[in-house]
């Protein structure tokens, strides 16, 4: 399995992750408005799981009120371009720091002590999932597993295994 070392093995800066949608946008011919920049600022920044709301309130200010649904259409495309992954279980999402492959399945390692998020991925999970879907018919869009346990580090390890 390849597993980040670290909480926050994901989160990258910021500049960073601006630097990486500007150019896939760029590259796609879409356009990166103001407010899915801002989100993503937002969520690169954040340094944990957030909701539309949280992420709502957070650029809102006296004066200038973001509404969750516009986030949510922010977020969306962000999905779509393989910026941010959304924690289904929670309902919250996180920037995605690296590029995955072309159907290349994620597994979301959910501290439930710290709430931390890592995110690996396993091409034995992968193989094994992929024969199970075969033998029921089924032709998945994506891949998504969420894993809910202790990290090592709130486990008393000071670190994963």
């Amino acid at each position: 399995m390849h597993r980040h070392d670290g909480h926050d093995a994901c989160w990258t800066d910021a500049g960073d992750m601006l630097a990486r949608a500007e150019a896939t946008c760029r590259e796609r011919g879409l356009q990166f408005t103001p407010l899915r920049r801002e989100v993503l600022e937002a969520v690169a920044g954040s340094g944990k799981a957030q909701g539309a709301y949280d992420i709502a309130e957070r650029l809102s200010a006296p004066g200038k009120r973001v509404a969750p649904v516009s986030v949510y259409r922010a977020l969306d495309f962000l999905m779509e371009q393989g910026l941010v992954h959304r924690i289904a279980s929670r309902n919250a999402f996180i920037p995605c720091a690296h590029e995955h492959a072309p159907g290349e399945g994620v597994i979301f390692l959910i501290c439930r002590s710290c709430g931390a998020v890592d995110e690996a991925s396993s091409a034995d999970v992968e193989g094994g999932l992929g024969r199970t879907l075969e033998r029921a018919g089924f032709t998945p869009t994506r891949s998504i597993l969420e894993v809910e346990g202790d990290c090592g580090l709130c486990r008393g390890q000071g670190g994963a295994p």
